[in-house]
């Protein structure tokens, strides 16, 4: 995307066309999960998320696309008109508002939903329970459960977001493709740049860049979170993947210090507040090159690049689009006086 005056450009990788619904990081992050869910005759997920969550509409799709029952628990009430992700979600899964007090305890409350899902017959399991012991699965206990009569149930319990070490295997499949000697090479320097909601998706770019060695820089925005938290959820991010695949290229003792730069966004606030004038932003971007990006996440990485660029000599700016288009649905409802006063 040039900028004419400046003369100078950055790179967007467009991971918000990758499906018409289940779009940008949130497809990266389902990526090594689909398999296993399949593989382990799991038949039903039960996750949780925001009113306006593409996590949850992300995993309602991909489970109905696969034959699997989706169970979604989101925060807060029912808006009277349901559209963008909400509509999404309740389209395709099975959607349950949870009150905020009873929702602060994550873990409780998916745990609690997971056992009446599976009722007194049905198993339970964590994402991670899947990879952690995947090895040492009886196959006769498989072979057993396959035979059940279809009352009993197998659920998969989803942390907000994807959030999990698992996650970052869809980030090493886009490294590893981006990396080809025809797309971005593994000796040019790349400063990438990528919007942090929970941040696991800039983590999974890290890791996967250190562990092929390649001369990348991700800066990852913080919109919702602590620079202490962010780096608090890599650690832990870092040591779980380390455990679960104790077999891969990537050494746990290795510095990412040089490798993710958490840096605030140009405009900071609290999260899901939209500033005057941000709108018109998106809309302009829209307008002039023909890429949608939205003021809660994608504008923030997209002003980064903007920024980054313009110092830039020796490495290109990429940023990596991660979606959240159908998002924008949902903001037009909160700030109706943000859209209906757009102008020229």
């Amino acid at each position: 995307m040039s900028k004419s005056k400046q003369g100078s450009s950055f790179y967007i990788l467009r991971d918000d066309l990758l499906h018409p619904l289940v779009n940008g990081n949130k497809a990266r992050k389902l990526d090594a999960l689909l398999p296993l869910v399949e593989d382990h005759k799991v038949t039903d997920l039960v996750t949780c998320g925001g009113c306006q969550s593409a996590h949850t509409a992300a995993v309602a799709v991909s489970c109905a696309e696969r034959g699997l029952r989706s169970h979604l628990l989101l925060r807060g009430e029912q808006p009277d008109v349901l559209t963008g992700y909400n509509l999404v979600s309740t389209m395709y899964g099975n959607v349950q508002y949870v009150p905020r007090s009873r929702y602060a305890n994550r873990e409780e409350m998916l745990r609690t939903y997971a056992d009446l899902v599976a009722g007194e017959d049905g198993t339970v399991l964590w994402a991670k329970d899947i990879v952690e012991g995947r090895d040492t699965m009886d196959v006769a206990k498989m072979d057993d459960f396959s035979s059940m009569k279809t009352s009993r149930r197998k659920v998969l319990i989803v942390n907000e977001g994807a959030g999990d070490a698992l996650a970052l295997l869809g980030m090493f499949r886009l490294v590893q493709h981006l990396s080809q000697d025809h797309l971005l090479g593994k000796k040019r320097p790349v400063k990438f740049v990528v919007d942090a909601g929970t941040g696991t998706t800039a983590v999974g770019l890290g890791v996967a860049a250190m562990s092929l060695g390649l001369p990348w820089e991700i800066n990852a925005v913080m919109l919702a979170d602590t620079l202490k938290n962010y780096k608090r959820h890599e650690d832990h991010l870092i040591a779980d993947f380390s455990r679960q695949f104790p077999g891969s290229v990537f050494c746990s003792g290795l510095d990412m210090n040089q490798m993710i730069k958490w840096i605030d966004r140009q405009h900071p606030r609290k999260f899901g507040k939209v500033l005057e004038g941000e709108v018109e932003m998106c809309r302009k971007i829209a307008q002039e090159t023909g890429v949608l990006v939205d003021p809660m996440y994608t504008l923030a990485a997209w002003e980064t690049a903007t920024e980054l660029v313009q110092d830039e000599k020796s490495s290109i700016v990429v940023m990596l689009h991660t979606g959240g288009t159908l998002g924008m649905f949902g903001l037009a409802q909160r700030y109706k006086s943000c859209f209906t006063n757009l102008k020229d």
